[in-house]
């Protein structure tokens, strides 16, 4: 496995290029073109290369990874590898003035550090802290960075020139990146890939034994939800909105709020 900033590097050329075809293919997929993808033939391209890479190499090793590891070690290695989301969560929460959420998930970074066995333990969860998933494309969002085109980022899957431009500064914000020992640092990204892969099989096989288009039905969902996420960010910011959300359920999209705090 490559070195973690190699590969954002690559991350970065491929959003580049497609930023650029973008730019310059404008409308020429013709008027029943999905505006939100302007680049559907290359991405079409890119998501047969990634499911093909999927369904031979990462979907079955997810799946013995699933069979073999009892569900205990799969939690905490859930729970290790989301603890040290919480930190970069917290700064981005900071970048975007959101004080309660910044606090709220350096509190939970630092109680399932201390006593939860370096996050293998949820014990922020059990004493209801809530934890508010945020990366630096929603950051820039808040702040009105435009989405931009939708991509298909070889290996990584759907995202947009925002968003697979802003993956490069999360990078820096991985601790796992800042790991020295090359074999533990790749050990660690492997696990993790493996494990988020694991979590979502039963969504996928769902996908898979359905007749819908699922590139479409991906792009859809992953370009709603991230609007949604951003919109929620925007409204609920200091100096912007209002405090309320437009969901019918008024319920921040980012946040994962643990049983009896709502």
């Amino acid at each position: 496995m490559t070195n973690t900033h190699d590969t954002s590097k690559t991350v970065m050329k491929a959003v580049a290029a497609a930023a650029l075809l973008s730019l310059a293919a404008g409308c020429a997929t013709g008027p029943d073109a999905n505006p939100r993808d302007p680049l559907e033939p290359l991405n079409r391209s890119v998501y047969k290369f990634n499911d093909a890479l999927d369904t031979a190499i990462l979907k079955p090793v997810a799946t013995a990874y699933e069979k073999v590891t009892p569900s205990p070690v799969r939690t905490g290695v859930g729970n290790f590898f989301g603890n040290l989301g919480d930190l970069w969560s917290s700064v981005n929460a900071g970048l975007q003035l959101r004080p309660r959420e910044a606090t709220e998930n350096l509190m939970r970074f630092s109680v399932n550090t201390v006593f939860g066995l370096a996050g293998v333990l949820d014990i922020a969860s059990e004493m209801r802290i809530p934890r508010t998933q945020l990366d630096f494309g929603h950051t820039l969002g808040r702040w009105g960075t435009p989405s931009g085109a939708y991509l298909v980022i070889p290996l990584f899957g759907p995202s947009n020139v925002r968003d697979g431009a802003a993956s490069f500064v999360d990078v820096y914000g991985d601790p796992v990146a800042g790991v020295d020992h090359v074999a533990t640092r790749n050990t660690m990204n492997g696990l993790r890939i493996v494990d988020g892969r694991a979590r979502l099989l039963r969504a996928s096989n769902m996908l898979d034994d359905s007749s819908m288009d699922k590139y479409s039905f991906i792009r859809d969902a992953y370009l709603n939800r991230r609007q949604n996420q951003i919109d929620d960010i925007i409204d609920k910011g200091i100096g912007i909105g209002d405090g309320q959300s437009d969901r019918a359920d008024g319920q921040d999209t980012n946040r994962n709020v643990s049983p009896g705090t709502r």
